[in-house]
């Protein structure tokens, strides 16, 4: 048996999580759904977004939806990019932890060959940003 594991965000607002994640690594939205395309939506939901499909940073897969509450994110997940290219990496990083947090700083690190940064995005996701050197 084969499978493919997609990350699946659950939103506060997923069109702007995904618009900036777009401008952030660059990609595109596939698909976008709303619950109002889903007969007897409250009136009040029908814009919330009940599936939005994309791929990010060169064919990375992502969906999306928005929360009905708040979102709760966990500091136990997060997204992982890794980098062939340094300046790609670097510049994720940086477009990445705009108006966000920054962890560790892009850099190479002492325990391996290898560059590694870790920030929270202003949305609360966690990205870890790795290019092996």
């Amino acid at each position: 048996m084969q499978a493919q594991l997609i990350p699946f965000i659950i939103s506060g607002d997923a069109r702007a999580q995904a618009a900036f994640y777009i401008e952030a690594v660059g990609g595109e939205i596939h698909a976008l759904s709303t619950f109002g395309d889903a007969p007897g939506t409250p009136e009040s939901s029908k814009d919330k977004v009940m599936h939005l499909s994309m791929t990010l940073a060169g064919g990375n897969t992502l969906i999306m939806s928005d929360a009905f509450q708040d979102a709760e994110l966990s500091a136990n997940m997060g997204l992982s990019l890794s980098f062939d290219d340094e300046e790609a990496a670097r510049t994720a990083y940086r477009n990445l932890s705009a108006g966000g947090v920054e962890k560790y700083p892009f850099a190479l690190q002492p325990w391996g060959n290898f560059y590694y940064g870790e920030l929270v995005d202003r949305f609360g996701m966690t990205w870890q940003l790795v290019k092996q050197g």
